[in-house]
Order: C-alpha cells, then structure tokens, then sequence
C-alpha cells in the first residue's frame, strides 16, 4: 500500500504542496549504503549490479534519501583513511 504525504496551507492562504513520499511494503528494512560513484553512474546506464562497503550486492532504483544510511556501511566507512574507497 502507498502512502502519501497531505498538503499543507499557510496561514495566508498560499498552497504548497510537499513532495509525496511514496513508501513501499518493506521500505522499514532498506538502508542506503556506500558504493563508489562510478559504480553507481556504470549501474544507472548499464543496469549492471553494485557492491557495497558491507558486501550487498544489488542494482539501485530507489532514491537513497528516503532511507537511512546501513550501519555496518557506515562503520567501515568511518575506519577508512582518505581515499582508501578508490583502491578496492
């Protein structure tokens, strides 16, 4: 089921609309996670599959700003040193 966010009106009677969030059954169990940007740019044009710092394989297609980072993504990425991400 989707869910929508309602819109909002200010008090001087302008309409804005915030920008719907359409959440997914399962979306509370995804998380963003840390892959090199030229893997990301390759999978978005030739649909080929990332790997992450903790290991998840997989081709992105949602919009990694609706979930919240991957912790073990983010541990690991914390204990790099300043461009150790470009030598793997």
């Amino acid at each position: 089921m989707n869910q929508i966010a309602p819109s909002e009106t200010s008090e001087f009677g302008t309409d804005t609309t915030s920008a719907p969030r359409l959440v997914e059954p399962g979306d509370h169990d995804r998380f963003s996670h840390y892959v090199k940007k030229e893997k990301i740019v390759e999978s978005a044009v030739m649909g080929t599959p990332v790997i992450a710092l903790c290991g998840k394989v997989w081709v992105p297609g949602r919009d990694p700003k609706n979930f919240p980072i991957c912790p073990a993504c983010k541990e690991i990425h914390s204990k790099l040193k300043p461009g150790d991400e470009d030598k793997s």
